[in-house]
């Protein structure tokens, strides 16, 4: 089976402030750009607008929103750390089920700076459940295509 390697990139326009020892900051705009380096495991033809508008679905209730009056950032700080977490793990969820792989998100703030979380440097469990959670959905489309 071949492997083929992605970079998608996303843009998200909402603003945020910022809770720094219990006080709310000033409310301010980005344009977050989120990038996300996937592998392929399926073969054949890539239908990329289907997996980007599985992700433009997810991210569009946090479009041109204060991300701090949306869940779950009403209860999380959404410093740039925290919304980078909670997307990655949001979109693992949503790149398996399509038979995707998460190697890397990047979410920047700005054009100068961006927060990285490379997953095979995550811990062992994330790791071990990302790819069975893949193999699972491999072995899904080996039996459907048995069966046609």
């Amino acid at each position: 089976m071949k492997y083929s390697q992605y970079r998608f990139k996303f843009y998200l326009n909402t603003s945020h402030y910022i809770q720094i020892q219990g006080k709310p900051g000033q409310t301010h705009s980005h344009t977050w750009e989120i990038s996300l380096d996937m592998l392929k495991v399926r073969e054949g033809f890539v239908q990329f607008h289907e997996i980007e508008e599985r992700i433009d679905q997810f991210i569009m209730p946090f479009q041109d929103a204060v991300l701090n009056e949306t869940p779950p950032f009403d209860l999380i700080n959404p410093t740039l750390e925290n919304c980078c977490e909670y997307f990655k793990d949001s979109f693992q969820e949503i790149l398996s089920e399509n038979g995707w792989l998460l190697l890397m998100i990047s979410m920047s703030e700005t054009p100068t700076r961006a927060y990285v979380i490379s997953i095979m440097n995550e811990d062992e469990e994330t790791v071990t459940k990302a790819t069975n959670s893949l193999i699972d959905n491999v072995l899904d489309e080996i039996k459907k295509a048995d069966k046609a």
